[in-house]
């Protein structure tokens, strides 16, 4: 069975760097990526590449980032995030966090505004998404003010053209649901304060658009009931099939029903605008119910942290402090840390999107190249 399930992960990772070469090999015919493309990301730690660390000072170390980068680059993961791999595939640099003042000027292929722990509400708060907005409105206003002068620096700066045609990556909403059950409300109530959030996210392309965005990537939320740390922290909720909360995962597919039909909207408001949403539950949740067609052993038990089986989480001992450990193969897990995914489930995650089959509508990620 160890053997079936090695060969069963060597297969999806083989198969995710054959679609990347194929669509790098098509981008290169086609000439549709001819200038990389400018992407500028708002949400939470799910696609955080180094914000917290960078804006905080937050200690973030090893063996965070031990698998790729070999070395820890504030994500929260053993190596690359899901915007990793799809930066990556425009073969395009990784996107550097607006908050970090040592990359100098480095934003000429956009920026990345998300923040660990980061939420839609309440607003004002940092790095609630409309801080990030505010904080994107800032960084557009001094880019074309100095694309506008003599300055040396206009050379590296975002152009009006830039902005127009940059891709709008949005994936938050899952901290939000999390909140609400930490601080004890009921089902109920949860899901009564879901609107508001799909609301916070409308009202963000909303703001994007009239700032002349006009191509929007939208992520749902992921399974929060089969994440480790819930799991080893809620003990009076009922397990589904698959040993996850099922109150939990029924509020984020709840959300996920609101965002898609937020998106559905928007694409009748905004007609010359591009709105993808990205079903990334499903793929995700698939990790979890076929986790030895995917290659990994326990999907509901984090490779870093403490404890143990089952879940090797710990609140007050968690992945890279003082008395936890890490497991050897990294590869075989689902979960990184019992919050965030490996970058073995990232980079399938990412193939997956990549695929176009879970896209509504479905659309090649290439489509968003600069022109």
């Amino acid at each position: 069975m160890a053997t079936l399930s090695l060969h069963s992960h060597t297969f999806f990772l083989l198969s995710l760097l054959l679609v990347i070469f194929s669509l790098r090999q098509h981008l290169a015919v086609a000439g549709g990526c001819q200038y990389p493309p400018v992407i500028f990301n708002f949400g939470d730690s799910n696609s955080d590449t180094g914000g917290l660390a960078a804006g905080l000072g937050y200690s973030i170390g090893l063996p965070n980032g031990r698998s790729f980068f070999r070395r820890s680059t504030g994500r929260l993961s053993d190596g690359r995030l899901i915007i990793d791999f799809l930066c990556q595939s425009l073969n395009t640099s990784l996107l550097n966090p607006y908050l970090d003042s040592m990359v100098g000027s480095k934003f000429q292929n956009g920026a990345n505004f998300a923040i660990v722990g980061s939420t839609t509400l309440p607003r004002y708060v940092p790095f609630v998404l409309n801080i990030q907005l505010m904080q994107f409105l800032h960084f557009k206003s001094r880019a074309l003010e100095l694309a506008s002068t003599s300055d040396p620096l206009k050379e590296m700066m975002i152009t009006e053209n830039g902005f127009r045609t940059a891709l709008y990556m949005i994936d938050i909403g899952q901290n939000d649901i999390a909140d609400s059950f930490s601080k004890g409300l009921s089902y109920s109530q949860v899901v009564k304060h879901i609107p508001n959030v799909i609301s916070e996210i409308k009202s963000a392309i909303k703001t994007l658009y009239d700032e002349g965005g006009r191509k929007f990537w939208v992520h749902n939320t992921g399974p929060l009931g089969c994440l480790p740390q819930k799991l080893s922290m809620v003990h009076s909720e009922a397990l589904g099939k698959h040993g996850c909360l099922s109150s939990y995962n029924s509020a984020a597919k709840l959300f996920n029903e609101g965002l898609d039909h937020m998106c559905r909207e928007l694409r009748t408001e905004l007609r010359d605008a591009d709105i993808v949403y990205v079903d990334i539950y499903t793929i995700k949740y698939d990790l979890i119910s076929n986790s030895t067609n995917h290659g990994f052993e326990k999907p509901l038990m984090a490779c870093c942290g403490y404890g143990g089986p089952p879940y090797n989480y710990n609140v007050n001992i968690t992945c890279g402090h003082g008395g936890s450990n890490s497991c050897d193969e990294g590869s075989r897990f689902i979960s990184w840390d019992g919050i965030h995914y490996t970058e073995t489930a990232n980079a399938i995650v990412a193939m997956k999107v990549l695929s176009m089959q879970y896209s509504t509508p479905p659309t090649p990620f290439h489509f968003f190249c600069s022109r």
